[in-house]
């Protein structure tokens, strides 16, 4: 393949409307078919809630109802549940009856075919020599690439219908007794696609040796999309979101006020992956970055804007691109006798290892350790028994408040910190702590949970909307 191509992701919410898509992103408006395009797709909006778990609240889809529940009619129901709200997802997007036809007809095989797979491992752990622990991976992994393959199905059938040669690449290796690891899965699905006159439409969930979803968990379909955008040699990476990357949430800044940010870079994507407003799953920006592979973040349903591009290039203006916020747990662990005795600081890294809590950003002082964490209190409690137990001496103090970010690629000579910390004040709003590094990307301001939205207003205005020219964006 050679670096003509495009790799082209859509994410779930945007497939759920993707016949809306078929005018301006399959091809462009009132012109012909533009093939050398490759397209990954999420499964349909809410469709992964349903068969994992609910992603915000935790509710339990199948796989939670499978694996924690001794009741069979639990995890049956749920699955039934997964077939009509999969059919009720197509049905809104396909039209002509043969289509639907073979929809329903896929649905009912997929799920059919998992609930016989299910039955079967439930007889199997029935016998003592086998435990359900060492399936889960394998049974999770299965249940959420049901999901790809229906958006891929379905989403292959509307374009057929509308005269694109659209070819459905299911990588989830259903039925398929071979074993690959994720280059070879790639490999082997596009071996004989011709890109000058197909468009192959990829599931974002592919089975592997390695396991995605073991390190990447419900992230797997950005690492599918940026391993076949590096193994292929896209000439750029394509992710269409339902809205533009830009400064702020308007919903939280106002109408009219967000700027679209146009050009950044992967140093700024990680910042908004560790605040967790995700332009895309870090490792894939790994993947992108490591391959020379740039890429551009779009609003799906305005085609004609060439949205955010994200390449390595670092911008010589200096400029605070975009301030979002995260609710975070503050950890602070006080012990007099701390100075000059080292331990302390790896005994707390390995208790937040072994509680899986994620670490967004920390500080310290001569007796003072304090980490900004993304966990339950509950799991956090959990955590200060573990410490206190190694210090019992030692003072652990844990509250709630949330992180606003102010970030950018060069924030040389803005006096970001500074500003911010003025500009709150000016608001009535109280700052528990601040930090900038000395590489200028990010500065980081702790509120009250409760000030968040009014905090990232706030520094939205001072540091974004009276600074650098930009193009105004209204909401959605």
């Amino acid at each position: 393949m050679s670096k003509a191509h495009t790799v082209e992701k859509i994410g779930g919410t945007s497939m759920s409307r993707v016949s809306e898509l078929l005018e301006g992103v399959f091809r462009p408006k009132g012109g012909d078919v533009t093939y050398n395009r490759i397209f990954v797709v999420s499964a349909f909006g809410g469709i992964t809630d349903l068969l994992l778990e609910q992603k915000k609240s935790g509710a339990p889809g199948v796989y939670a109802r499978f694996t924690s529940s001794d009741d069979d009619h639990g995890w049956l129901d749920a699955l039934t549940d997964v077939g009509e709200a999969m059919r009720h997802a197509h049905q809104a997007i396909l039209e002509h009856p043969a289509d639907l036809s073979a929809a329903d007809e896929f649905v009912r095989e997929r799920i059919e075919g998992a609930r016989s797979c299910l039955f079967d491992l439930q007889r199997l752990n029935s016998y003592g020599h086998f435990h359900l622990g060492d399936h889960m991976l394998s049974i999770r992994e299965m249940l959420s690439g049901l999901g790809e393959a229906h958006s891929a199905y379905v989403a292959t059938l509307l374009l057929q219908r509308n005269g694109i040669e659209a070819r459905l690449v299911d990588l989830s290796g259903w039925r398929d007794e071979g074993e690959f690891d994720l280059e070879e899965r790639i490999s082997h699905g596009l071996k004989d696609v011709d890109l000058k006159s197909e468009m192959p439409i990829v599931t974002g969930y592919a089975q592997c040796r390695e396991g995605l979803m073991k390190e990447f968990d419900r992230g797997y379909s950005e690492v599918t999309f940026s391993k076949i955008a590096a193994l292929t040699g896209a000439s750029e990476a394509i992710i269409h979101k339902e809205f533009h990357l830009s400064s702020a949430d308007p919903k939280q800044v106002g109408q009219g006020q967000v700027r679209k940010i146009g050009h950044t870079n992967y140093d700024v994507a990680d910042q908004l992956s560790n605040m967790g407003m995700e332009a895309i799953h870090p490792k894939a920006a790994k993947t992108l970055r490591q391959a020379a592979v740039p890429l551009r973040v779009t609003n799906a349903f305005e085609p004609d804007d060439p949205g955010t591009l994200i390449d390595d290039s670092v911008s010589e203006a200096s400029a605070v691109e975009i301030v979002t916020g995260l609710e975070v747990v503050c950890m602070e662990l006080f012990e007099q006798d701390m100075v000059g005795v080292k331990g302390y600081d790896a005994t707390v890294l390995e208790a937040l290892r072994r509680h899986n809590v994620r670490i967004v950003s920390k500080q310290s002082n001569a007796n003072t350790i304090t980490h900004f964490v993304e966990a339950s209190l509950k799991t956090m409690r959990r955590v200060e028994k573990e410490i206190i137990a190694t210090y019992p001496n030692a003072t652990l103090s844990i509250r709630n408040l949330a992180m606003v970010s102010a970030i950018g690629q060069n924030l040389k000579g803005l006096n970001v910190l500074a500003r911010g910390l003025v500009a709150l004040e000016r608001s009535g709003l109280d700052v528990h702590a601040a930090q900038q590094g000395p590489r200028n990307v990010d500065a980081q301001y702790l509120v009250s949970r409760d000030d968040m939205a009014k905090a990232i207003e706030t520094l939205h205005a001072e540091l974004v909307s009276d600074a650098a020219s930009g193009t105004i964006l209204e909401a959605a």
